[in-house]
């Protein structure tokens, strides 16, 4: 009989391994040469401009989730994730809100993708001297918002109260400047019409003004440059894709045959900004061959003392940072000068 129930027991147990967990999984994803093609086409192509060859690779990284609300991953998979340094153990509200669904999160990831596409052509094509005029446009209007049945998407923000608004923080920092009382004054062009609003913003949770719309930057590019990357989401690609734009577009093979992968969103002033899953990430270069990584400034503590020895990771703050670690790397100079993620 006591054999029995320890036969039991050790079933049940075995049994528990198996359960749905209330975790996902995050690990390293795939690694996309930006010079290279995905599905048979070019990741990056341009028309409008003289291109030249290319050679080596800017790898462009992700990570893959595994588990959904529908699957979790089980207890035995989460304890394999925790015994593995390339993976990382996450709450599934923190990746899955459950105020969320699939559809609209993939909706979320895709537009994040797409915008940041748009600020690495800018950063690009400026750094190579062209004219890049820019618009603040409409992406979203809240609905019950202060702007809801005034401003709309597609609009193109001009003037908060006389003032010549040109970017986002510009945009943030005069709705601020509400007095609490006198609603605000918004100029805006519409199908090529000027119109004028008066808004009267609302506190959010944090206390800042708010009039309840989402906002992007439009770019009137002088060049065509088309960026391809099958079902791959999110801002992180921003810096990379903007490296492998900017190659194309010079003289000489910026790599130098070298393989280099980097990480990174980017603004239209060419700041590079911290991402997430910069762990797996870098286990993903690693796998992939990469000997030289550009990791975000912000992002360098999560990677203290996990450095492969077989890659030098550098420390990136912007797109002349990144430009510099990649020209030095090409040419086969001396790295010695360049700030690494060990390094103040």
């Amino acid at each position: 009989m006591g054999l029995v129930f320890l036969a039991l027991g050790a079933a049940a147990l075995m049994g528990v391994w198996y359960f749905p967990t209330p975790y996902v999984i995050e690990q390293p994803g795939p690694a996309y040469n930006v010079l290279g093609t995905d599905s048979g086409k070019p990741i990056i192509s341009i028309d409008g401009a003289p291109t030249f060859k290319t050679s080596g690779n800017l790898d462009l990284l992700t990570v893959q989730i595994a588990g959904n609300r529908e699957r979790t991953p089980s207890w035995l998979e989460i304890f394999g994730a925790w015994m593995d340094p390339s993976k990382s153990v996450l709450p599934i509200d923190q990746v899955f809100p459950a105020n969320q669904t699939a559809e609209e999160s993939t909706a979320e990831s895709t537009a994040m993708m797409e915008q940041s596409q748009q600020e690495a052509i800018a950063v690009a094509l400026k750094n190579l001297g062209y004219d890049v005029p820019v618009q603040l446009y409409v992406s979203e209007v809240t609905k019950n918002s202060p702007s809801s049945g005034q401003i709309v998407a597609a609009d193109f923000i001009q003037k908060v109260n006389g003032i010549k608004v040109s970017t986002i923080e510009e945009l943030r920092e005069n709705v601020n400047e509400f007095d609490g009382k006198t609603p605000l004054t918004i100029e805006l062009i519409r199908q090529g019409e000027t119109k004028v609003f008066s808004i009267t913003p609302k506190k959010d949770e944090t206390g800042a003004y708010r009039i309840g719309i989402l906002v992007g930057y439009k770019y009137d590019f002088p060049v065509k440059v088309n960026l391809q990357l099958g079902d791959v989401g999110g801002p992180s690609g921003g810096m990379m894709f903007a490296l492998g734009i900017y190659d194309k577009l010079t003289p000489g093979e910026l790599t130098g045959g070298k393989y280099i992968a980097g990480t990174g969103t980017i603004d239209g002033s060419g700041i590079v900004g911290p991402i997430g899953g910069i762990q797996q990430k870098m286990y993903g270069a690693q796998k992939a061959g990469a000997k030289y990584f550009l990791a975000p400034k912000d992002n360098c503590p999560e990677l203290a003392g996990l450095e492969p020895s077989d890659m030098k990771i550098f420390k990136i703050t912007n797109f002349k940072d990144a430009l510099t670690a990649v020209e030095k790397i090409g040419a086969g100079e001396d790295l010695s000068a360049l700030p690494t993620c060990t390094t103040k």
